[in-house]
């Protein structure tokens, strides 16, 4: 999710080995409160979405990408289907394209362990409310997610140091701001 919010992250994170010390951000404190509560409650299923099983905070991986991740609830729908949840702590219009991208990714790591490919994920906006908001996932999607990951593993392999995000506005709350070459 970091290359999303900009390629560096990776080269500062994995090359240089700096850690960003997210604990010390409240935002990221909070969301990791949530995410350890709602693992804790009681299994609920959402019937409205024909949710038949579910599980939660899956881990899968896919060693032919090289990629991994941890999915907050996976589901198992009735009418065979697998879909997903993941909880942001923001609010419902705080829509940002790494989230969607970090829902193509976990659809690739279902495809592979499930050999089933979601069509559609879902985000609990958990500073908005706890309805599940439906995103749909196009094949064009996929195909740019393989292209990011290429784009990862080129610069964890050859130490590259990539352009900066094309978002300035990002580089005022980023962790790597003070060493980070403009």
């Amino acid at each position: 999710m970091e290359y999303w919010y900009c390629p560096r992250f990776i080269y500062f994170m994995e090359i240089l080995k700096i850690r960003q010390y997210e604990e010390k951000r409240l935002k990221v404190n909070l969301g990791r409160e949530i995410h350890d509560k709602k693992a804790s409650q009681p299994e609920y299923l959402r019937k409205k979405l024909g949710v038949i099983k579910q599980e939660k905070s899956v881990y899968l991986s896919d060693s032919d990408q090289g990629i991994c991740g941890i999915i907050d609830e996976l589901l198992f729908l009735e009418d065979g289907s697998i879909t997903f949840i993941d909880f942001k702590f923001a609010e419902q219009g705080d829509k940002y394209k790494t989230q969607f991208y970090q829902g193509v990714f976990y659809s690739l790591l279902i495809a592979k362990n499930y050999s089933f490919k979601p069509e559609k994920f879902y985000i609990v906006y958990t500073r908005s409310s706890t309805e599940p908001i439906e995103f749909c996932i196009k094949s064009k999607d996929v195909d740019k997610m393989l292209v990011t990951i290429q784009e990862v593993h080129y610069i964890l392999k050859n130490g590259f140091y990539p352009k900066a995000t094309n978002y300035k506005v990002r580089c005022n709350d980023c962790t790597y701001g003070n060493i980070c070459s403009k």
